[in-house]
């Protein structure tokens, strides 16, 4: 059973499809959700529900870099220079919306804290340790214009600073796997080779099968030799037999 299992393994053809992370397990996804969500009700609260384009602006940007990161992590599966470029495409949203965040806070002369600020190391560890939404809803509605900005510009710059870093983790992979067309030939490569070693595996049987063939050839002659031979001395001894009950029958008149 062993055996049969291993034989498997190594017949399994290698896949075209890059294996990639969960997108829901990446935590520049999860504060990205997180980001969106904040600025849509950052937006609700401090910004013109009308006549300011800021608002549409943020929101999309918000929305941009979260749901292409999506879509990078699924097209990477068969495409990593697809993924590459939506991941990108993420980042530079998420610059948009950061550049938002700091125009609002100077506009509104609002302090961006830095570490100088006894705020902000609080804030940094309450962000780095928190991923999920539901760990930043409550605060929405009770956070400062000045306290929702500064965390959401936070949160720009942590996933910016995560993405970097996997971005740099998916070129080292594509400059060593390459891209759908080099997995691909890899496949078509490695199915050659395996029939070519199935080919070649039975052409060296070949020989073994033919001496087995001719081995049970001759037994079987051999067999049916010894059969026709007890069939010959079968019949001869029936003859005699009926000759002799037919010789009795005339002595005894029956």
């Amino acid at each position: 059973m062993t055996n049969a299992v291993d034989g498997n393994k190594e017949n399994e053809m290698p896949s075209i499809f890059r294996s990639v992370p969960k997108w829901q397990d990446l935590r520049f996804y999860q504060k990205s959700v997180v980001l969106y969500q904040l600025t849509y009700c950052f937006c609700e609260r401090f910004l013109p529900k009308h006549g300011d384009r800021t608002v549409d602006q943020m929101v999309q940007a918000a929305r941009s870099g979260k749901q292409n990161i999506v879509e990078g992590s699924e097209d990477g599966k068969t495409s990593t220079a697809m993924e590459l470029n939506l991941l990108n495409v993420a980042r530079s949203s998420i610059g948009e919306l950061r550049q938002d965040y700091e125009d609002f806070l100077v506009s509104r002369k609002l302090p961006q804290w830095t570490p100088a600020d006894q705020r902000f190391q609080p804030m940094q560890n309450f962000t780095k340790s928190h991923n999920q939404l539901a760990d930043y809803k409550p605060y929405f509605h009770q956070w400062t214009a000045e306290e929702m900005a500064n965390v959401a510009l936070t949160l720009c710059f942590q996933v910016d600073t995560m993405m970097n870093k996997y971005l740099k983790k998916v070129e080292e992979i594509f400059v060593k796997e390459g891209g759908v067309k080099e997995r691909m030939h890899r496949a078509r490569t490695e199915y050659r080779k395996q029939q070519d070693e199935r080919l070649a595996e039975l052409e060296r049987r070949v020989p073994q099968l033919e001496q087995q063939l001719q081995a049970a050839q001759t037994e079987a002659a051999q067999w049916k030799a010894a059969y026709e031979d007890l069939k010959q001395r079968a019949l001869k001894a029936y003859y005699r037999q009926q000759e002799e009950i037919k010789a009795l029958k005339q002595q005894l008149g029956v």
